[in-house]
């Protein structure tokens, strides 16, 4: 089930943001969670300034800011990440971002998307 295989926010039907994973090195703990959750990480970097014009995907993201900043822009709010905070994205959410003003590197996979909510 995905309480052992999605931790945390990723159980959420909305966008969530958890504020700097605590502990050791980060790029090293963002790509062990995500590789216990069976993704493939990939890191991608972007310049000051640069921008994403608004869009979803099919799956559900999970983004980890390993250096610089970056702000999401979904229909539920802004998430604007640091080092060593997690965005989750569900499966189909809109989303737009603009990189901050000493550019971005993330750290990012597409896990398995958690049940529908019972409750």
């Amino acid at each position: 089930m995905c309480a052992a295989r999605c931790p945390g926010p990723a159980r959420n039907r909305k966008p969530s943001l958890q504020k700097a994973i605590p502990g050791g090195d980060l790029k090293v703990r963002a790509h062990q969670l995500l590789r216990s959750l069976g993704a493939s990480p990939r890191e991608w970097s972007n310049q000051p300034g640069d921008r994403y014009a608004e869009h979803s995907h099919p799956y559900h993201k999970i983004l980890f800011c390993l250096s610089g900043s970056i702000e999401f822009r979904t229909p539920n709010g802004t998430f604007a990440l640091q080092p060593g905070d997690r965005l989750d994205l569900p499966a189909g959410t809109r989303h737009s971002a603009v990189v901050g003003r000493n550019g971005v590197t993330c750290v990012e996979a597409a896990v398995p998307a958690p049940p529908p909510d019972t409750g």
